[in-house]
């Protein structure tokens, strides 16, 4: 499986590596946030991991499924940037941080 990290910084990169090493994932990153017009930097990639300033709406969500995303993976609690309508019509699961750490 390929995942796709929008909004990616380089001193992100080596913990999800690292944190990826007994899964076997493909990862790969890129530094633009997720938008409509972008989209298709993640193409080939089942799931996509987005931030807060990732805008996930409807015509985005629709460039990943067709791209074949099936998974939006949120780095941050909030999800108000996703349309959840949306991504549950188009068949994409949506998941997030459920709480901060306070460590």
């Amino acid at each position: 499986m390929t995942i796709y990290f929008f909004s990616s910084k380089p001193y992100e990169q080596a913990p999800f590596a690292q944190a990826n090493a007994a899964h076997g994932f493909t990862l790969e990153f890129g530094e633009a946030p997720l938008h409509a017009q972008n989209a298709a930097l993640a193409q080939g990639a089942e799931a996509v991991c987005i931030f807060v300033n990732d805008r996930a709406d409807a015509p985005a969500l629709a460039k990943l499924a067709a791209q074949g995303c099936r998974l939006i993976a949120l780095r941050c609690a909030g999800y108000n940037q996703v349309d959840l309508a949306a991504a549950a019509q188009l068949g994409l699961r949506v998941v997030r941080v459920p709480e901060y750490s306070p460590y």
